[in-house]
């Protein structure tokens, strides 16, 4: 039985990290990174920092993911006392734990130490597995509430297994270059959408060449998901769960919505206010496609074919 409490806190932590991840995002685009200068925990050598825009986009990063640290560590601990016997909380829980503790790390070293936008587009990767572990948390405390879904749960065949975590590994591997074209600040290397400079294969060296790959590369996930999604209710009438149907259908949803907001991220490119927006939809919209998809794997894996 889970209580209350305990699905509280989940959901909190899970939200928690969801609003850390937009706050990194905030501050990457509105190049507040040094607003608090290259000192840490302190910004600029004091504990309130001077009112300007950047230093306080910075210290609210900071004490959002401060306070949200604190709930994933008391979600750990109490997994570890009340639910340790139930292996997937805890390894929920403390994959969370163990991902915030390295993003921690990851955003206090490049303060003190200016960082490679390689390492700096790794960081948001590192706050997306993250989230997707809270989120794991939050859907298997409602799967053991609604009891019985996992026992019917049919066999997933080797096949959805392996495309589902390839999809996975490759969705990982889109949303790096989308945070590397970020912090590269090169996103205008592909002027027009869906072209590329009024070309369909534009000169392929550098910005235009690391926007088009990135293009390419969502371009490709949209067809594996489409393939998968398929794939998996052709599969229907030989047993396969709706579970999957269902998951597969937001996922492509989701990646077509990706698509679409990349073509408003580069509409909105010179108006400075609604780029903005665009570029925080673009995010949230990248964090969910990579929770479900994470969902996907998860369950494919735990119901496959031995």
């Amino acid at each position: 039985m889970i209580s209350s409490r305990y699905r509280l806190l989940a959901w909190s932590t899970f939200i928690g990290m969801f609003l850390v991840l937009l706050a990194g995002a905030l501050v990457t685009k509105t190049g507040s990174g040094r607003g608090c200068g290259d000192d840490w925990p302190l910004c600029n050598g004091k504990f309130v920092p001077a009112y300007t825009l950047e230093s306080m986009i910075e210290y609210s990063h900071r004490m959002v993911t401060g306070i949200v640290g604190i709930l994933v560590l008391i979600t750990f601990i109490y997994t570890w006392r009340y639910l340790k016997h139930h292996t997937e909380a805890l390894i929920y829980a403390g994959g969370t734990l163990l991902f915030t503790v390295i993003q921690a790390i990851m955003g206090a070293a490049a303060v003190i130490w200016p960082q490679q936008p390689a390492v700096m587009a790794l960081h948001f990767g590192i706050s997306l597995l993250a989230v997707s572990s809270s989120m794991l948390l939050v859907v298997w405390i409602r799967r053991q509430e609604r009891a019985g879904d996992s026992d019917v749960f049919v066999m997933m065949p080797r096949s959805i297994y392996l495309m589902s975590w390839g999809i996975w590994i490759f969705c990982y591997v889109v949303v790096y270059l989308g945070a590397y074209i970020r912090h590269m600040d090169v996103e205008a290397g592909c002027m027009g959408w869906p072209l590329c400079n009024g070309q369909v294969i534009p000169y392929l060296e550098g910005a235009s060449g690391i926007v088009f790959l990135h293009r390419v590369a969502a371009a490709i996930l949209f067809l594996l998901i489409a393939a998968f999604y398929v794939l998996v209710r052709r599969g229907e009438s030989g047993g396969q769960h709706s579970v999957m149907r269902r998951a597969g259908m937001y996922a492509l949803i989701f990646v077509l919505a990706q698509i679409l907001s990349g073509g408003l991220l580069n509409a909105t490119i010179n108006n400075e206010d609604v780029y903005l927006f665009a570029s925080l939809l673009h995010n949230v919209l990248a964090t969910a496609l990579f929770c479900i998809l994470t969902d996907i794997a998860i369950r494919s894996w735990k119901h496959r074919i031995r």
